[in-house]
């Protein structure tokens, strides 16, 4: 009898995408085999992880991706609480089966399509910038970037109170679809100067929060900047690069606080507030997109077989127009 045979995309090299086949495994005792239906690309980690920029591990060949949907088929001995044929998502690779731990693994809530489906890490790792943020009923916040995981935070400053929630971004159409996500204002840096127009957007005083979700490390000083006397400054996106701030000025003065709001700091076992483990924060954002309360479906801009995988990369790293959220099919 024949082994199953799958296939998984794989950076062979820096800025070399490929696909390659592979035997896929029986689950041990405590994992559920799941055939994939689709998953999505991770826009910025993914491409600097490819382009091997600053701050990435760069070293190859590696195995992208942690946004997969797909349907149970077959489960380890010991798992309980599962059954074949269920839909599910897991934090697992870009490939047409994958292989997840039990406690890894969340159902997907009935009448939620798998697309919808597929952002629940997106979204999941865009709310540490608003838990971190400590983001009450009437803070302004502003975001800077309106990429797939600046667009998601700022939905989700919204859900939590922020009022104005101000969205930042130097691509026009990025900002037209934020609008349609509910941004109370836009600013384009390349034709107004943006932190003065946060200050007069926020009576003079500038915004209570700030979340930085670019991963340019350049961006962070304006962040900086555009935050009150007493304000707090999330770094949401992974800065690729060294920034260069006068602390002096632009924090110490100011009363800055600063707040590194990467996924790995969450706790492992128990939610506490502002710390909510990882699995909460799931199975909370796919509740909120399955009643509606946290809208995604416009997002997805690309549905590609994984034979196309390659021109989705390049879409992503040449930021081709109206390209957000990418779908790779097996």
């Amino acid at each position: 009898m024949s082994s199953l045979k799958g296939r998984r995309v794989v950076f062979r090299d820096r800025g070399t995408v490929d696909i390659e086949e592979f035997e896929v495994p029986k689950p041990r005792s405590d994992q559920i085999l799941i055939k994939t239906i689709c998953s999505l690309i991770s826009p910025g980690t993914e491409t600097a992880f490819l382009m091997a920029l600053p701050n990435t591990p760069q070293k190859f060949p590696q195995y992208p991706g942690y946004s997969n949907v797909g349907v149970i088929e077959e489960i380890g001995e010991d798992v309980e609480g599962f059954r074949p044929g269920e839909l599910v998502v897991s934090p697992t690779p870009h490939s047409s089966h994958v292989l997840a731990r039990s406690d890894q693994v969340l159902r997907v809530p009935k009448g939620l399509s798998a697309e919808e489906a597929a952002f629940f890490n997106l979204a999941s790792i865009s709310l540490q910038g608003v838990r971190k943020g400590f983001i009450e009923l009437g803070s302004s916040v502003v975001v800077v970037g309106q990429g797939l995981v600046g667009q998601l935070a700022l939905q989700l400053a919204r859900l939590n109170g922020g009022f104005p929630v101000i969205a930042v971004d130097l691509i026009d159409w990025r900002l037209e679809v934020s609008v349609k996500h509910g941004a109370d204002y836009v600013i384009n840096p390349s034709k107004v100067n943006a932190i003065e127009e946060v200050k007069r957007l926020t009576n003079g005083r500038g915004a209570d929060v700030v979340i930085e979700a670019t991963g340019n490390p350049n961006a962070i000083p304006m962040a900086l900047e555009m935050a009150r006397r007493l304000g707090r400054v999330v770094i949401l996106g992974s800065p690729r690069g060294v920034s260069t701030v006068n602390f002096y000025t632009l924090v110490h003065r100011k009363g800055l606080i600063i707040i590194g709001a990467h996924t790995i700091i969450r706790p492992e076992c128990e939610s506490l507030p502002h710390y909510w483990t990882e699995k909460d924060d799931m199975k909370l954002v796919l509740e909120l997109i399955a009643r509606g309360r946290l809208r995604v479906k416009d997002y997805i801009s690309l549905r590609l077989p994984i034979e196309k995988v390659s021109d989705a990369y390049k879409s992503l790293i040449m930021r081709k127009e109206g390209v957000l959220g990418i779908l790779l099919y097996y």
